[in-house]
This record gives C-alpha cells, structure tokens and sequence, in this order.
C-alpha cells in the first residue's frame, strides 16, 4: 500500500515537470507560454508516455533516493534521453515537422527538475540528519575500501549514532583529500590532535588486514584520547558483504598480542583424525574444551570428552550438539578420574581410541605449591596411568599438553609438568603408540589466568594486582594453544616436545594497563598495586632450556627440543614414597629432580611404568 502510494505521488511530481518543461521550454523557444496547439499537446503527451514507459522498464519509482548516487542518475538519463528521442521521431512521423530546439531545451529542463529532485531529497535528508539529530562523531582509522565501505555505511544508516567526520591513514597521498565528503585528517600520529580538534566521541579502526603489532601501536594511539574504540570484524565478513554497522566490536587484549596466530596444514591433520576416535581427558576445561570444538570441525568418526568435573564436560557436550547439530559424529562422555588406573584401562578398552589428547592437569601455581602431593597424583601418576592405559590399548598417538614452566622449574607445578614430559618421552621408548608433548606459554582467558583476575577487579572499581612491575609472559591465545596442539599431532614421529615460536614475552604490567583501558577506564581511576612474586613464581618463563634448543623449524613457528635426559628410576621413587614425605620434602624433592643434568641411562619399566 505504501510503495503504490509513493509510486503514484512520484508518478504525478513527474508529470508535472515534464508539463512544466515542455511550457518553459516552449516560453524560451517561441516567447509563447501555451500548450494548447495540436503539435504541442501531441508532443507533450508522447513525451508523458514514453517517459513514464522507461521510469517503469529501468525501476525508477523502486528506487530509494535517500541513497541516490551515479547509477541512479544515469537510469535519469536513459528515460529522458530516450523519451526525447521517440517524440523527435513521432514529430517526423505524424507531424511533419520536427521542433529541434524545443526538444533539446525540454530534454536539458527535464534532467535538471527530474535529477535534480531526486538529489535535492538526498542532500535535504543528509544534512538534516547531520545537523539536527544528535549523532556521535566518529573518526575511521583507515581510507582503503573497508573504510570508505564503513563510512558510506554510517552515512546512509539514519538510524545510526555515529556520524563519520574524518578519516586516518597513513598514506599521505590521501592526506587533505576528501572521500564521501569526508576529510583525510592526517596519519595515525595524528589521532590524538584529530579527536581534540574535530571533536570526536568514537573511533573506528577499519583496517582489517592488519596485523597485531600493528593494530597494538594504533591502539596506543587511540587510549591517548578519550574517544571509545571500536575495531572492524574480519576480512572475510568484508569479502561476504556481512560488514554492518552492528557488527563493530570493541577491541579485546587478544587483538593487542604481538603474534599472528599459527595457520594449520589441514591435509595432515585431516589425515589422522577424519574418521577416527578421538579422546580428550580434561575436554571440559579450557584449553581441552576447545581442542574438542576444532577436532569436530575434521569430522572424526567419535570423539569422548573424559573429565573429572562433571558441570563442566555436560557444558561442553551440550555446546557441541547444538553448534554442530546434524553432523555425524557420535559424541560420547566418560567421567572419570586419572589417578584410577582401573579406570583408564576400561575406558580405553570399550572406545578403543586412535588419537589421544591429554589436556588434564593440576595447572594453578600457587595451589600446587600448598598441595604437592596433589600435583604428583594428578600430573605424574595420572599421566603414567593415561599413558599406560594408551599403550595397552594400541593408540595411535597420544598428545600431552605441557607448559613454559616446566624449563628450569621454580614451582611444584612445573616440576611435575616437566617429569611428565620425561615419563611421555620414556613411554614413547617402549611403545608402538606415539608419544609426543607440546609445550607452550600462558593462555589467555584460561582458567586461573590473570585475565578474569584483572577483569573482575576492574569491574569492581580497583585496584589491579600485579605481582611485579618487571614480571614478564609468553602469552597466547585459547584457540591458538589448541591448533598447536593439534597440529603436533600431525607433525609427530614420536618423543618430540613441540615448542611454539610465541614472539616476545608480554609484560604482566603492560597487560594490565591495557585491559584497563580497554574496559573505557584510565589507570589513575582503577590503580595499579603490586602484591609480590607469589611462591613458585619466577619474572620470567622460558619455552627451551639452553640444551634442548634445535636452530630449525619443523613447522613455521614450530620448533622441537632436543631429546632430554629422561629420570624414569627417580620419578618412581618419587610415586612410591611421595606419600611419606612432609610437603617441603616433597616440593624440593620434585624440584631437585625436574631441573637435574647428568645423564643417567634409564631403566627397564618398573611396576606402574
């Protein structure tokens, strides 16, 4: 009912003009205002029929003018040109006479009432919306094609609050040229005098192919300011016109890591994974639960999620049945604990899996540190039990997930990590399975990670606790963490420690200034204390001993260590008495061990080995 309603009020706008033309036009050729002549009134109503023909045949009434452009007057162009020609003809046909001059005139008057209106409306709607609605003035960070493509699209969405007023780049041939209408300010040096002076109350980084050192220097740029900043999605929403203005994310602390993240070889990795059974033990925490939702993704023929807590694995099965709902793959669940070696056995005998991933562990420094005995029963015990259980069962691979802290450990934590990777190493001796570590830095957003402690005392107004100001991390992503684990297994031969190329090590300081700022405050409204190094802790991690470093990548941004000595005798010393001992002996004890020398040839398995 509304578009007949507007196609008819145009259609009568139309006529108007045209009628109007034709008698300006007839007033400026023949000094005579009148329509009343055979000729004219014949003219007149071929041209009001012609033209209204090619405003029907090229859509023009289905046009929305509030968005007109160059294609739209072209379509102009077409049906007043063409209905002007058809006339001349008709006048040469029927009348015999041809009135030139008064065709061309009304031709020119008709591009100028008809063209002209459409774009009036345009210009009238923009800048009534532009100057009496109040919007929030936005600065895009980038001119390339995203950026132009962002601003047209805050230009022609009314209902938006943001109004593009200028755009950054660091091309200085843009530099004072206008796109859209719209100024390039200057380089991303430039930011913080381009929101003083223009005013600004948001910012936009529209530049998608940028890497993370690059957006991080951006991003320092623009917290000098007070503006808020939002960050365009990736490239391939652009590429598949999903890009709109809802779509604009804050920037997150994993946009600011200086890394790229590591690309998979799919071929490989769908090789040992398509169609087969997968097991994930601790599939319901961080890093397992995610290797889960990209195992999926290579369509494996089974996948058992086994973990201890039983919330955490049902949250997890449930999310994969809803986001891969109508894929076959049959996901199963076992609660089960990795200290009952019973257990472990029985599940490996009932799903008899190709590829396992050992993701369980004890991974909180400071709790292991009181309690390790309990870091031996899980980290040790539990990973000969898993490994053994592994071997009986004739897995194909089994890939342990290991930890910076386990080079030169300070901690309980890293010390029974380390001698877990000695126990993998040994396994991998005496077994046809094979047995590989992957070893990597923190994880952002894992559980027990400063993120959500930085985050919730943010929330709660301050202040942030830092340890150290000089306190320094390798840092990675959840999703990237699971893509070198699962990649490792594509790459293994067997008793390899994969070690990711994690960039430069992140201070703890800097992290915390920007979640910060990120979260719209500033350091001085949250306050930063530092509480102390906390037992086990060290400023610093290492991903390679000295002696464990090989030059060459086995994968870009994959490295592997040298074959350790491996203490098998002495780790099960240690599970046979750890029991009697109090926990500072059992603490040095562990330590002692993970960070010993001397080569000492490992004995035939014993009882648990």
């Amino acid at each position: 009912m509304i578009y007949q309603q507007r196609v008819t009020i145009l259609t009568i706008i139309d006529s108007l003009m045209i009628l109007i033309a034709i008698l300006i036009s007839s007033l400026l050729v023949t000094s005579k205002l009148s329509l009343i002549s055979i000729p004219l009134l014949t003219s007149s109503f071929t041209l009001l029929l012609l033209f209204h023909y090619f405003s029907i045949r090229y859509r023009l009434y289905k046009k929305a003018w509030e968005y007109a452009s160059i294609g739209e007057l072209v379509i102009i162009l077409k049906a007043v040109t063409f209905s002007i020609l058809i006339t001349f003809l008709v006048q040469q046909l029927f009348l015999g006479e041809i009135y030139l001059r008064l065709l061309a005139t009304t031709w020119l008057i008709n591009l100028l009432f008809i063209g002209g209106s459409r774009f009036c409306w345009r210009v009238y709607r923009d800048t009534f919306i532009k100057y009496n609605h109040k919007r929030k003035r936005t600065l895009i960070i980038g001119a390339g094609s995203a950026g132009t493509m962002v601003a047209r699209q805050l230009i022609n969405n009314h209902e938006c609050v943001l109004l593009p007023v200028a755009f950054i780049d660091d091309n200085p041939q843009k530099h004072k040229l206008d796109i859209l209408g719209i100024p390039v300010y200057g380089g991303v040096t430039d930011i913080e005098k381009a929101v003083l002076d223009l005013e600004i109350n948001n910012i936009i980084i529209a530049i998608p192919s940028l890497n993370k050192k690059e957006l991080n220097t951006i991003f320092q740029e623009c917290v000098k300011t007070h503006a808020k900043t939002k960050i365009l999605p990736m490239l391939e929403d652009l590429v598949t016109g999903k890009v709109s203005v809802s779509q604009f994310r804050d920037v997150q602390v994993e946009d600011l890591l200086g890394r790229e993240p590591i690309e998979l070889d799919i071929n490989s990795i769908s090789e040992y994974i398509s169609n087969k059974t997968v097991l994930v033990t601790g599939a319901g925490g961080s890093i397992g639960s995610e290797i889960c939702r990209q195992i999926v993704k290579f369509n494996p023929r089974k996948l058992i999620l086994m973990g201890h807590g039983e919330n955490s694995i049902y949250n997890i099965e449930t999310e994969l049945n809803e986001t891969f709902k109508g894929v076959s793959i049959e996901i199963v669940t076992e609660i089960a604990d990795l200290q009952d070696a019973n257990k472990m056995e029985t599940v490996m005998n009932i799903h008899k899996p190709n590829v396992l991933y050992h993701a369980a562990a004890h991974k909180h420094v400071p709790l292991m540190e009181r309690n390790p005995e309990e870091a031996v029963k899980n980290n040790i015990l539990g990973t000969i039990n898993i490994a053994n259980a592994a071997n009986l069962s004739n897995v194909e691979r089994f890939v342990m997930i290991s930890t910076d802290k386990a080079v030169k450990p300070s901690s309980v934590m890293g010390a029974t990590k380390r001698l877990a990777e000695m126990v993998i190493q040994y396994m991998d001796q005496q077994s046809q399975t094979q047995f590989v570590a992957v070893r990597f830095g923190n994880v952002l957003g894992s559980r027990g990670s400063v993120i959500p402690l930085f985050k919730k005392q943010i929330e709660k107004g301050g202040p942030v606790t830092v340890t150290h100001p000089d306190m320094v991390r390798y840092f990675m992503t959840i999703p990237e963490a699971a893509r070198l684990v699962i990649q490792a297994g594509a790459l293994a031969k067997g008793g390899e420690i994969f070690v990711l190329d994690m960039g430069e090590p992140v201070k703890i300081m800097d992290l915390a200034k920007n979640l910060i700022k990120l979260s719209g405050n500033t350091i001085e409204d949250i306050g930063i204390e530092f509480s102390g190094i906390r037992p086990g802790e060290k400023l610093f991690e290492e991903l390679l001993d000295e002696e464990e470093i090989l030059e060459e990548q086995v994968y870009p941004k994959i490295y592997i260590g040298k074959p350790a000595e491996l203490f098998i005798e002495e780790i099960e010393d240690i599970i046979n008495t750890f029991s009697n001992m109090d926990r500072e002996m059992l603490r040095e004890t562990l330590i002692k061990l993970a960070n010993k020398k001397t080569y000492q040839k490992s004995l035939m398995p014993s009882s648990r080995l």
